[in-house]
């Protein structure tokens, strides 16, 4: 996943664009995890986890956004797909040992706060989400990102169901992308998910951005 929104109150809400090759097979939300009862999420097919997990007993939510920094060795790479799915089901960050997974964000929500795990590759840092709303990237909690730049006071302002609905685009600061590779291949904007967490239930709202185009 490539940004991350969320904004603290009550309800507490996460908005998840996952960006990823259109050729990588997934499915929709569901629980797919018999390790996680409970926990739903969208299914990569490919290492089998997920980018943003969900568990409605536990008004909790997670989410796994790709890092910047230094590459795990290949031998020994795991997928980082599992980390949003076990901090969904425990509430806990976690604590072994990184240095098998590529750098990563991982946020963990709550009604009552909001955690970031950042691991660059060689060291990690833990903080706390401000109040208000926030958008999470690539680069972290960056302010200097286009992305954040242009769309963050929008998500602070408008309907965010509105931003979604934009045409995809490959330009820096684009909230839904569409890069054309010179391979041939597609790397796009996939899906959204909006999730709130509130004291009298847990909704979320699926939105597949591939229905109407080709993957």
């Amino acid at each position: 996943m490539c940004t991350l929104i969320v904004r603290t109150g009550r309800p507490l809400t996460l908005m998840g664009v996952r960006d990823e090759f259109a050729d990588r097979p997934w499915e929709g939300p569901g629980e797919h995890w018999p390790e996680y009862p409970g926990v739903i999420g969208g299914r990569d097919l490919k290492a089998g986890g997920t980018w943003l997990a969900v568990n409605p007993a536990a008004s909790r939510a997670a989410a796994l956004l790709n890092g910047h920094g230094a590459a795990a060795a290949e031998v020994s790479r795991v997928s980082r797909g599992d980390l949003a799915l076990r901090a969904a089901y425990t509430g806990e960050l976690p604590s072994a040992d990184l240095t098998r997974y590529d750098p990563f964000h991982l946020v963990v929500a709550d009604p009552a706060r909001v955690r970031m795990l950042s691991w660059d590759g060689r060291r990690t840092a833990v903080s706390e989400l401000p109040e208000g709303t926030s958008m999470v990237v690539n680069s972290g909690l960056d302010p200097a990102s286009e992305r954040v730049i242009a769309y963050l006071p929008r998500f602070e302002a408008e309907p965010w169901k509105e931003l979604i609905t934009v045409e995809p685009s490959s330009e820096p600061g684009a909230l839904i992308v569409r890069h054309d590779l010179p391979d041939g291949r597609v790397f796009a904007s996939l899906a959204v998910m909006e999730v709130t967490l509130a004291p009298d239930g847990v909704t979320y709202d699926f939105t597949d951005l591939t229905a109407d185009q080709d993957r």
